[in-house]
This record gives C-alpha cells, structure tokens and sequence, in this order.
C-alpha cells in the first residue's frame, strides 16, 4: 500500500472547510436575532471537539497506528466462541502513538476533520435553543467517546468490520467515507438532544401543529450548501488515499452523481407537492444525496450512485415532515433528516447495490472477492452477496442504538451540570447578546415571526 500524504492532508482541508458550509447553512436557517450564537455554536463544537479528539478519541478509535487503517496497533476485545471481537482502541493518547510517522499524523488529521463534523451535527437540529456553556461541554467530550468508540468499530478493526471474519457476513459493516460513523451518528446526537431541550418557543400551537419559522438569510443556505458539496470529495476521497488511490477518480464522479440525483429527486418531489421548488429543501436533497453515497462511493458504479442519491433526495423530504409534523421535533436544518436518516440509507444501499469490482479481501474477509450487494448482478456484478445486506443492517442497527443511548446519557448527565437551555426570556429576545456578548446584525431593527406569537 503506497500513501500519499500529501493528497490525504488536502483532503483532510477540504473536509474542515466543511464546518464553514455547514455553519453557514445553518445560520442562514435560523432568525436573525440569533445569528451570531447560532454560528458561535457551530466554531465552539468545531474547536473543543478537536482537541477532545487529541486527548482519547483518537485512540479510541484507532488505536494508535499499525501502518494500515481499519487494523489497530492494540484493541480492547472481548472473546466469545473462540473469537475476538474489537471494543475500543487502547493506545494514541494525545497522540502519542507507537511507531508514530508521517502517516500517522495524517491519519489523525483526515479522521479528526471528519469527526469534527459529526460532532457538529446537532447544533443544526438544536439550533436557537442550546445554551453556550452546555455547547462546549458537549464539544469536548462527544468526538472524544461515544463518536470515537463507534468509529472504532467500524474503521479501527472492531467487531462490525468483524462481522465477514467472524460471522460470515460479506466484507463485515462497510462505511467507507461515514454515512454512518459520521453522519447517521450525528443525527442519531441531535435527535436525542432536540428531544432532551424542546422545540423553539412558538414552534407548534396548543394543538401540536407546526408553525413555520423562516430562516433568515437563504443566500447563506445556498452558499454553504455549495460549499459543503466542494468539501465532500476531501470527505469521500480522504479515505482512499490510505487504501487505493487508484480508486478516487469513480469516487468522485459518483459523488458528483449522487449529490445531482438527490438535488433533482428533491426539487421534482417538493415541486409536486406544493407547487413550488423551495431552494431549501433542493439544498436538503443536495446534501442527502452526498451523506447517502459516502458509504459506497467506492464499492458502486454511477448507476448505483445516482439511484443512492435519488433515494436519499426523496426520503429526505419525507422525513423532514415526518419529524417536523408527527414526531414534533424541532430541527431548523432539516439535520436529523439530511445526516441521520440518508446516512442509514446510505449504508443500507451499498448492501443493495454495491457491484463487487472493489474491496476484495476488505475488513480481512478471508476468500472474498469485490464489495458486493444483494443485487450485484444487475449493476454488472459476477455474484449477488446477501450476507453484506445482512452486515449492514446490523451495523445501521448498532449505530442507532449505541448513539441513541449515549447521546441520552449524556444530555441527562449534562444537563444537571450546566444548562441546557437559556432563560425564556432571552430566546424571546434573541441569544446573540446573552449568549455571546455581540450581535451580527447591530445596524438592523430585527423582527421575529415565530416566538413572538402567542403559543
């Protein structure tokens, strides 16, 4: 295996320029009067997660470096019917890695920009109602454990890639680029935590039914959508620089597919059904359609790409009124359906469609050929593979379940050490001022449409 490093740390950039995208996305979805908090939430998670990254989510995750990703230095296991099956990684504390080199440093660069953004995730579905000081705490220690642990078992050897090895399923759970390590992780957080501290102060009237609240600026929400897509082949590409770079040219045209597909299933869909193609929920397909092809974007060939994506950009607008108007769950992005719901279509669709023309021998698979789906055969591939259906669901499965219940936890716990949410009072005011001490638009008289109205 030859890395090239230099390629990996360019990755590793366009993946930070991500969290501008996604900051920028998510300001422009919220009230003016808390535009300066809300993005403030998104550098603050940004920054602490990074450096929790450095203390232990890295060798949590990893644990330390081997010379290959996905095979850690040394692994916490348990041991049931003769067979071990990775934990957590149990060396890289603050980087101090064993047989530390190049490699390892961009091994650490590429994986810590990318849980980053998993961590950010839920400051767009808990957007306009989080307090600053919970903000950080959250940020220091949500990349550090649960984000890391589940990576681990995904990308540092643990036991979902097991799964081919030790139970016969495919190649193991396969995510190459984080539909789910990242994305449907960081949904999985933000549901919990939209649950744990309510909707916006005037979201739904007495009888449950939701209240539209307009973002304030949907130049921003095009732009950091924009951008975000620009991010995403650092985001897809990044991994492969570790395993085959011969690979990153059909990655990135599928990632270009995929992004189209669920922008143009999105429009024709929300066009359909209300008249109109609201620019937000085109955004909404846009991303959905790069969250769901993160997972396969190596193993498929652009017919399954744009079938991934166009999957994505319908159930996306589907799942925004599903939470929104019978789940009553506040999310102003659309982030629990963007990153959580299209990142469990993702992985679930490379266990469809995925063609075998790559991954042989992934995860350690002994006598496998390609990546294969359950219906190989009708996107060219030699043999259909149900087994990796089966991988995957497990895999969706244990992403849900193990986030879900940390995520619970911790907003639980947290929220008896520093508040979760600010006084009423200044929500109805707006947070800039009481939260971060400046305003970003103190020239304007701002006018709030939501949480003014009675509830």
């Amino acid at each position: 295996m030859s890395i090239n490093l230099t390629l990996a740390v360019g990755a590793g950039i366009l993946v930070m320029l991500m969290q501008a995208g996604f900051a920028l996305a998510a300001t422009g979805l919220c009230r003016a009067k808390n535009a300066a908090q809300v993005i403030s939430t998104n550098l603050l998670i940004y920054v602490f997660s990074l450096l929790g990254f450095w203390v232990c989510g890295f060798a949590l995750l990893s644990g330390g470096w081997s010379g290959t990703p996905g095979t850690p230095a040394r692994q916490w296991s348990i041991h049931l019917f003769g067979r071990a099956f990775g934990l957590m990684g149990t060396s890289g504390f603050f980087l101090n890695s064993p047989g530390s080199e190049p490699a390892t440093y961009g091994w650490f660069f590429l994986l810590a920009a990318m849980i980053s953004l998993a961590a950010v995730i839920p400051a767009g579905v808990m957007a306009e109602r989080w307090k600053i000081g919970s903000v950080v705490l959250y940020g220091l220690l949500a990349a550090a454990l649960p984000l890391a642990v589940f990576g681990h078992w995904v990308w540092g050897g643990g036991w979902l890639a097991q799964l081919g090895q030790n139970l016969g399923l495919g190649h193991g759970f396969v995510d190459f680029a984080g539909s789910s390590v990242v994305h449907a992780a960081g949904g999985m957080i933000g549901l919990m935590g939209a649950t744990a501290v309510g909707p916006r102060l005037g979201k739904y009237t007495r009888d449950g039914r939701p209240r539209p609240i307009a973002g304030h600026n949907l130049v921003y929400v095009v732009a950091g959508s924009l951008l975000l897509a620009a991010g995403w082949f650092g985001f897809n590409l990044g991994p492969a620089f570790f395993t085959d770079a011969s690979r990153a040219p059909i990655i990135a045209v599928n990632t270009m597919l995929a992004s189209a597909a669920g922008a143009a299933a999105a429009c024709a869909l929300v066009t359909l059904k209300f008249r109109k193609p609201d620019p937000s929920m085109v955004c909404n397909g846009l991303l959905a359609g790069l969250v769901s092809i993160s997972a396969s974007c190596a193993f498929v060939n652009p017919a399954g790409a744009v079938l991934t994506g166009a999957g994505a950009g319908l159930l996306v607008v589907y799942a925004v009124l599903f939470f929104e108007g019978t789940m009553k769950v506040d999310d102003p992005m659309g982030a629990l359906s963007v990153h959580g719901v299209s990142g469990v279509w993702g992985v679930l669709s490379l266990g469809l469609v995925a063609d075998g023309s790559f991954g042989a021998g992934w995860n350690g698979a002994p006598d496998k050929a390609g990546v294969a789906g359950a219906f190989a055969t009708l996107f060219g591939g030699a043999a259909n593979d149900w087994g990796q259906l089966g991988a995957q669901i497990i895999g969706a499965l244990s992403c849900l379940i193990f986030l879900g219940l940390a995520a619970w936890l911790w907003f639980k716990v947290s929220g008896r050490i520093v508040p979760l949410r600010p006084r009423r009072e200044e929500e109805l005011g707006g947070l800039d001022l009481p939260e971060v001490g400046a305003e970003c638009y103190p020239d304007f008289h701002l006018t709030d449409k939501g949480s003014s109205r009675p509830e």
